[in-house]
């Protein structure tokens, strides 16, 4: 257990580390973890980690789904709809046959482990790809497509994944009957998970107490997936339902200490986890290597190439077919075009990282068969697996962005963001005036003192004369240089304050109301900087 603890210490450490080194040299921390992960594997006296598919497919999945699914808006989510489906279902299943055909003729698996394998490297990941991409500026429907297909590709992989090991375990395969299962679950698992979220809300909302209302939202994800995930579904469905249903609904029940509070906590969590994932996936290079000794290495290469190949061909003759396919039918039905250029399009055909759930899919396959017999081409199927995640992601990290540039789309989200950023403005102006609109009602139905309303009026006033009436690059260097400005002169109030509590003219109580005010106005200043960057 001691040993244990101190591997967790020094994963800290290097998690920590790793993302200091990649914010110096502009590198998706995802990345560096990874090879960190690899580099740690082969250091003297580590001893050999293990990534435990049940911690991956149970503990880890959920948070990581739900909380990608709370911050996705459901506007945009149900605007891209229908690409989301047909990336998040269409491309899998394609993939899937794709893989299984080219890993038969060409390296002579049989069908039903290639669709197995098809299964597993089909998904795309979530988690590295937006991060680089949102580093990167691209249009704001390119990374909500990406983020959609990410949020729900993993039920369909997992699906097929569990149809592909129960038909090499008993030899039998109904295409009608999976397919109609397929449908039941996919629809039975978006109401259970609507259902867990309007459970969570009102549960939230009669406890109003912060601390209960965050540890009730960490038990959500884990209500909407464990339940559907043993009854034989994915459990990623009604995850996602859930999560799409608190980010609608959630802001008009949920109190403002629990989401400032909450918003802290799951930023850490989710951190934590996408960090130790990156680096236990790439500790598995070790365990891989041990067992590869079985296997021929030219073998083992040519398999690894064969489906990374087929993998990336498959992803962008779909991408491109389906494009093309949904530009003809709204011409046909003179609707307009709600799909990116050709230039978006082949950012999402590239941006096709496999992450962590596809290793933990193939680390998660039986030993046996249940007549005893080993399960067949098992190590293989870990080798294609990880060599698809290492590529995918290192490949995707290193040319992305040359990617961009050469079609033009680097920084070309910088015109949306100022739109945004225009429209954020004049809705906290209208949202202001609705205030004081509020506030001449109140004061004609209650008596109220001059005071009192002269008062509120003056705040609401002063917060419209507060935003900004342009946002032209000098209002923007004004803006900038404003920030830094209060930045200092909140630190020499912090200063002052523990001057006074030194001296004993001031209370800790006193100390604690005033840092908090000062911890508030300075987030403030950080969303404000996040914004315009």
């Amino acid at each position: 257990m001691e040993a244990r603890f101190q591997i967790f210490l020094v994963l800290l450490v290097v998690l920590a580390g790793t993302a200091l080194l990649a914010r110096r040299i502009n590198v998706a921390p995802a990345i560096l973890l990874l090879l960190a992960g690899v580099a740690l594997a082969f250091v003297p006296g580590i001893p050999s980690l293990e990534l435990p598919p049940e911690l991956v497919l149970l503990v880890v999945l959920p948070p990581l789904i739900y909380s990608a699914s709370v911050a996705m808006s459901w506007r945009e989510f149900k605007f891209n709809l229908r690409p989301i489906i047909l990336l998040a279902v269409g491309s899998v299943i394609f993939t899937a046959f794709v893989v299984a055909a080219g890993t038969h003729y060409l390296i002579g698996l049989p069908w039903n482990v290639g669709f197995l394998l098809g299964a597993i490297v089909a998904p795309p990941d979530v988690v590295a790809p937006l991060a680089i991409a949102r580093r990167l500026g691209l249009p704001r429907r390119i990374l909500v497509i990406l983020e959609g297909e990410g949020l729900a590709n993993d039920a369909t992989a997992l699906i097929l994944y569990r149809f592909s090991v129960a038909a090499i375990s008993t030899g039998m395969f109904s295409l009608t009957k999976a397919s109609g299962t397929f449908v039941a679950i996919n629809v039975s698992e978006v109401m259970y998970g609507i259902a867990v979220g309007w459970l969570s809300l009102r549960a939230r909302r009669f406890a109003r107490d912060p601390q209960v209302e965050i540890t009730l939202s960490l038990l959500t994800p884990y209500i909407a997936y464990w339940i559907p995930e043993h009854l034989g579904g994915s459990g990623v469905i009604a995850t996602v339902a859930c999560g799409l249903y608190m980010s609608w609904n959630g802001p008009l029940l949920i109190s403002a200490t629990t989401r400032l509070q909450g918003i802290f906590f799951w930023d850490l969590v989710i951190y934590l986890i996408e960090g130790l994932l990156f680096l236990l996936t790439g500790f598995q290079m070790r365990s891989l290597i041990e067992k590869s000794k079985a296997f021929p290495l030219d073998d083992i290469l040519l398999a690894i190439a064969v489906v990374i190949t087929v993998v990336v061909i498959a992803r962008f003759a779909w991408v491109f077919s389906v494009s093309y396919l949904q530009r003809q039918w709204d011409k046909r039905r003179g609707q307009r075009d709600r799909l990116p250029s050709w230039q978006g399009t082949f950012v999402v055909a590239f941006t096709g990282v496999r992450g962590t759930v596809s290793l933990a899919a193939a680390l998660a396959l039986p030993f046996t068969l249940p007549d005893g017999e080993a399960f067949p081409y098992r190590d293989l199927i870990l080798f294609c697996s990880f060599g698809v995640i290492f590529i995918t992601l290192v490949g995707l990290g290193i040319t992305l962005p040359w990617v961009t540039r050469w079609l033009g789309l680097a920084d070309a989200g910088h015109t949306e963001h100022v739109a945004e950023l225009q429209a954020e403005i004049a809705a906290r102006r209208e949202a202001l005036g609705a205030a004081l609109k509020s506030l001449d009602a109140i004061t004609d139905d209650r008596e109220l003192s001059d005071e009192v309303v002269k008062l509120l009026r003056a705040r609401h006033e002063t917060r419209v004369n507060q935003l900004p009436d342009s946002l032209d690059p000098e209002a923007d260097d004004v803006s900038a240089a404003g920030i830094d400005l209060t930045r200092e002169l909140i630190t020499s109030e912090r200063k002052f304050i523990h001057i006074l509590l030194r001296d004993g003219k001031i209370t800790d109580e006193t100390r604690r109301h005033i840092e908090r005010d000062l911890d508030l106005e300075e987030a403030s200043l950080a969303n404000r900087e996040y914004r315009e960057m």
